[in-house]
């Protein structure tokens, strides 16, 4: 009878799967914008002499048109050699660039070679470059495309078949958007928020001070930059946060009313993942529902945690071991923090969790092995901006735990929620935090000397606490769960203005022109009295004063 009823329910959770299935698929999504490649087949090879000129030789009867820049010095060349050859003479060789508009030097002493203009003076760019070379001429993670380190054998006849075929217009999708707006990688000279440059694994990302630049043509859509963001400044377009809420939401409703149970999303890539998915195929238990994304680091907490809300027993990242170090470390480190809320609010954290397993039957052990408990699906549809989805999906979750659990979870460093703390001896209430706030999580008293927090729009950037001239600020990184709270304005520090001793006109506070009567006293230009006076006057009145004593002093006979 037992098994009759778990074949029931195998039967049941499969159809509830394909129906799932069907209803994410009928939902469009917003096109993104095309990245455009033209490639004129201009190929340079470059490595030891022998290995290079072999390698290009092979493939002179195709639409490429290859080269050579052979890494020893100039040596005499057999006339049956069929292909341009240059010698790099042992000096420094650079490349940067992608697929058709790469640009390779060579560094001498006192000036720079361009190996495209050497081979051809009306040629500024090369298509494409394969390296046989070590150590390679691009050190990221993942090179740019048209770029290809073939240093071994098996690997030169992989891009060997690969090469003819890289003639011709070619578009990739335009994985990203940015707003600059909110963007806190910089204010005022000041270095903020690096996250998403730490993790890009192409390094297609720039800082250009006070923001960021994304190069659409290095960028191959790795995601992890728009994961990595804690203000939502950079996000995925393909597709966007809020097209695969949309998606996700509908597939466990359909489910949900097909009468399937205890769904676990297995989120995973089009390439590797899906390979692995199919090998494992005939093992996967009805009731994981495969969902293909571009890239596994595309898909943050704000999707993982909005699932949960939505229904979803377990979410589970599937990582085929193609996961750039980089990529890997970023996910990890938000694995954690939306651990640490799950167990804060009386969850198993591993209900989101990334796993490698080696075959079906090992995946379908890691479903099985926790489940979020049966809650209300949560209505919300997934926003735009990131932070609101966030709190969207927790805010759900906490008012749906039976746990008895705190008002605050702590959260570890690098979490992208919390407070600010700050020294109330030592604040003058400068405001100069509050200017560099990309946030706008920190606000003045407008005409009362005041510092306020809103702790939901803190992001722990640190910008607030590079800027303080006191050293009076510390970042606590904490996740406040009552929406109201985390929502009104806190004060963090307040004084009584000072007055100016000359109309009684507030313009500072006390701490502030103590400190500067203290740091001033030294300063050759306030070794008089009138001069430190003048520091407790509002500028008008100081402009008077100043203006009184020279005139009393050019009146003296």
């Amino acid at each position: 009878m037992t098994e009759i009823v778990t074949n029931a329910r195998a039967t049941a959770d499969y159809r509830a799967r394909e129906r799932a299935l069907a209803a994410a698929a009928s939902l469009p999504v917003e096109p993104t914008g095309e990245v455009a490649f033209h490639s004129r087949g201009r190929l340079l090879v470059v490595g030891p002499m022998e290995q290079a000129i072999e390698f290009a030789s092979e493939l002179v009867d195709t639409d490429l048109r290859p080269a050579v820049l052979a890494l020893e010095s100039p040596q005499p060349l057999s006339s049956a050699v069929a292909v341009p050859v240059l010698f790099s003479a042992g000096r420094e060789v650079r490349a940067a660039g992608h697929l058709g508009a790469f640009r390779v030097t060579v560094r001498d002493v006192d000036a720079e070679i361009d190996v495209a203009s050497a081979l051809d003076r009306n040629c500024q760019r090369l298509d494409l470059v394969v390296d046989l070379g070590q150590p390679p001429l691009f050190q990221q993670e993942v090179p740019p495309l048209g770029y290809f380190p073939a240093a071994d054998a098996g690997a030169r006849a992989r891009v060997r078949e690969q090469l003819p075929e890289l003639v011709g217009e070619f578009v990739k999708p335009r994985y990203f958007h940015y707003v600059a707006d909110v963007c806190a990688h910089g204010r005022s000279g000041l270095q903020g928020c690096r996250r998403c440059l730490d993790a890009c694994p192409t390094e297609a990302i720039v800082s250009l001070g006070e923001r960021i630049e994304v190069d659409p043509n290095l960028c191959q859509g790795a995601g992890i930059c728009a994961t990595a963001c804690p203000t939502g400044a950079i996000g995925y377009s393909y597709p966007n946060r809020h097209d695969l809420g949309n998606r996700l939401r509908a597939l466990l409703r359909a489910y949900r009313e097909a009468g399937g149970r205890e769904a676990v999303l297995l989120l995973h890539d089009g390439e590797c993942g899906a390979e692995l998915l199919r090998q494992a195929a005939e093992q996967l238990p009805a009731h994981i529902i495969p969902i293909e994304i571009e890239e596994l680091g595309s898909v943050g907490p704000e999707v993982w945690l909005s699932c949960l809300a939505y229904g979803a027993a377990r979410v589970m990242l599937l990582d085929a071991g193609n996961l750039p170090r980089s990529v890997d470390a970023e996910l990890e480190a938000q694995l954690a923090t939306v651990h640490m809320v799950l167990e804060g609010l009386g969850y198993p954290a591993p209900t989101v969790a990334k796993v490698t397993p080696s075959d079906g039957a090992e995946l379908a052990r890691a479903a099985s092995e926790v489940a979020m408990p049966e809650l209300a699906p949560a209505g919300f549809a997934i926003p735009a901006d990131k932070r609101e989805a966030l709190f969207l999906a927790i805010d759900h979750l906490t008012e749906q735990t039976s746990a008895n659990h705190h008002d605050v979870i702590e959260l570890g460093r690098g979490a992208a929620f919390g407070e600010i703390l700050v020294d109330t001896t030592t604040c003058t209430l400068c405001m100069s935090c509050v200017s560099v706030c990309p946030a706008r999580a920190l606000a003045d008293g407008v005409d009362r000397p005041l510092l306020a927090l809103i702790e939901k729009n803190c992001v722990q950037c640190g910008l607030c606490e590079t800027a303080c001239p006191e050293h009076a600020i510390t970042r606590h990184p904490r996740l406040l769960l009552e929406a109201q709270a985390r929502a009104r304005p806190r004060t963090l520090h307040q004084e009584a203005p000072f007055q100016c001793i000359l109309c009684g006109k507030p313009f500072a506070t006390a701490s502030m022109i103590g400190r500067m009567t203290e740091k001033l006293a030294g300063h050759h230009m306030f070794q008089n009295e009138d001069a430190l006076r003048r520091l407790k006057m509002c500028g008008d009145c100081r402009v008077k004063d100043l203006f009184e004593s020279e005139r009393s002093k050019t009146s003296e006979p």
